[in-house]
């Protein structure tokens, strides 16, 4: 099966590494000095549980210069840059290409199939800490990878045999995959931390300690959680878990100096995915009359500082 994965940052780096470790057929798309490391030396996987590995059997090209079709392409760009992705589909992908994008952002997978009526683009999720360490070295920090998706209630099932056989392909990768059959809970239950948390964490911009203690931040972070969940509840979404008990949880567990992506970018004045994890929330709570208060008080202080 051959594998494309369109953008090389933690993520998409993580995936490629694995994938291409256990000797499957990998395409890396990347671009400059990350682009131009990979080519000459391979790609450097620095991990705390297996040590250092370098993975040089992965192709790395351009978007321009990938001239293949792939089996499964991954999507694995910030919520910014989607657009690009949707344009390197619809130009190299296939009838038979199974689309996974695994974004930050809920419900990407839809967005895409909008302005890709002749693809089949899956929804997904993945759990995984790493990032660009420098040129060509992805450093995963914890062990976690786990990448979950499946098809959107309604949604056709082509490729479903590929599917199912890309779950088993993952695993065998010592990826833990889970080809779901309510990928709108799963992915919504992903969001429901990673929104809130980079929502509060910009707003306020302070280190994960302040959400770890009683007081305002903490309790404004359970409140966008429970926002989410409304959310959900409206799209008759039934979660397993309580979301605002596992989002605690998981902001505990954080080192106590830990900001989010999404924060650090602000502050770098760099482009950020502030629309797709708090505008977005807004207009969905607008679509399923659901009130998200917090949301929208986050969105108007992004609105009136210029945030992008």
């Amino acid at each position: 099966m051959k594998f494309c994965i369109f953008g090389a940052g933690g993520t998409g780096g993580t995936l490629a590494a694995y994938l291409a470790m256990v000797g499957n057929d990998v395409t890396l798309i990347a671009r400059g000095k990350h682009l131009e490391a990979i080519q000459e030396k391979g790609l450097v996987l620095h991990t705390n549980h297996r040590g250092t590995v370098t993975v040089d059997n992965i192709r790395a090209v351009t978007a321009a210069e990938y001239m293949d079709t792939p089996d499964v392409l991954f999507v694995c760009v910030k919520y910014y840059n989607l657009d690009d992705a949707v344009a390197f589909v619809r130009e190299k992908a296939g009838k038979d290409t199974l689309i996974v994008p695994i974004l930050n952002v809920f419900g990407t997978g839809g967005v895409m199939q909008e302005q890709l009526p002749d693809n089949t683009c899956l929804d997904g999720c993945i759990y995984v800490m790493s990032e660009i360490e420098a040129p060509g070295v992805i450093y995963q920090s914890n062990k976690i990878l786990r990448v979950i998706f499946g098809y959107r209630p309604k949604q056709k099932k082509k490729l479903i045999d590929k599917a199912g056989q890309l779950e088993q392909i993952l695993r065998d990768a010592e990826i833990k995959a889970h080809f779901s059959d309510n990928i709108i809970r799963d992915a919504l239950q992903k969001f429901a931390f990673v929104s809130p948390a980079a929502a509060a964490g910009s707003y306020f911009d302070v280190t994960c300690e302040k959400f770890q203690h009683p007081g305002e931040e903490r309790d404004t972070f359970t409140g966008l959680i429970k926002e989410v969940v409304a959310l959900g509840k409206a799209m008759e979404v039934e979660f397993e878990q309580d979301l605002v008990e596992v989002g605690l949880k998981m902001m505990d567990n954080l080192k106590p100096d830990s900001t989010m992506s999404m924060q650090r970018d602000i502050q770098r004045g760099r482009q950020s995915e502030f629309s797709g994890l708090v505008t977005r929330v807004v207009n969905l709570g607008k679509e399923y009359g659901v009130s998200v208060p917090l949301y929208e008080k986050i969105n108007d202080w992004g609105t009136a500082n210029g945030i992008k």
